[in-house]
């Protein structure tokens, strides 16, 4: 019986490859994975960057709706009336009117949390919303240079800090000399 014989001998020993080079693609091929791999990962952690950066944006533009419409509810209330609404929903229908009055045209899904829930601000003195704010506790990515309108906001450690509406933080009073 004859031996099989091996496909290419070359000095004395066995080569798979006309060339010499057994196993050298393959781990080019790894590496080349492996780059593969981490350019991949670091576009999908870009682009997780970018829709935190739009739904924050999204935040700050549902938001000044919010104000704009606590405002226009307080600048058309009758008189002895409130002038802040009891519930979200007021907005969308000003229950002080006769005829329809629409402040807001829709409550918003809130971008961050995803939910149509948001928290709500109450006035000290008769219990009625003066504004709304995202219950996220995530920490935003915009810290600093913010509209005039939202200045506040600068330095807030959660999305749940940034409150929209007539409600804005205790500004302490210089004592007199």
């Amino acid at each position: 019986m004859d031996k099989p014989l091996p496909i290419f001998r070359i000095s004395g020993r066995v080569r798979s490859s006309p060339h010499g080079q057994g196993g050298f693609t393959y781990i080019g091929l790894m590496i080349g994975l492996a780059v593969l791999g981490i350019a991949a990962t670091a576009t999908l952690e870009t682009e997780t960057l970018l829709q935190r950066r739009a739904a924050e944006q999204e935040l700050l533009a549902i938001g000044a709706e919010f104000s704009a419409a606590l405002a226009s509810y307080a600048a058309a209330t009758p008189a002895n009336q409130p002038t802040a609404p009891a519930a979200l929903k007021d907005l969308l229908r000003d229950p002080r009117q006769p005829a329809p009055v629409r402040h807001l045209r829709r409550l918003y899904r809130d971008p961050i949390t995803g939910e149509t829930t948001w928290g709500t601000v109450a006035s000290p003195e008769n219990q009625r919303i003066v504004g709304v704010y995202s219950l996220s506790a995530q920490q935003p990515l915009k810290i600093a240079n913010f509209e005039v309108l939202v200045a506040h906001f600068e330095g807030s450690a959660h999305y749940h800090d940034w409150v929209f509406g007539t409600a804005r933080p205790a500004v302490p009073v210089p004592a007199k000399p």
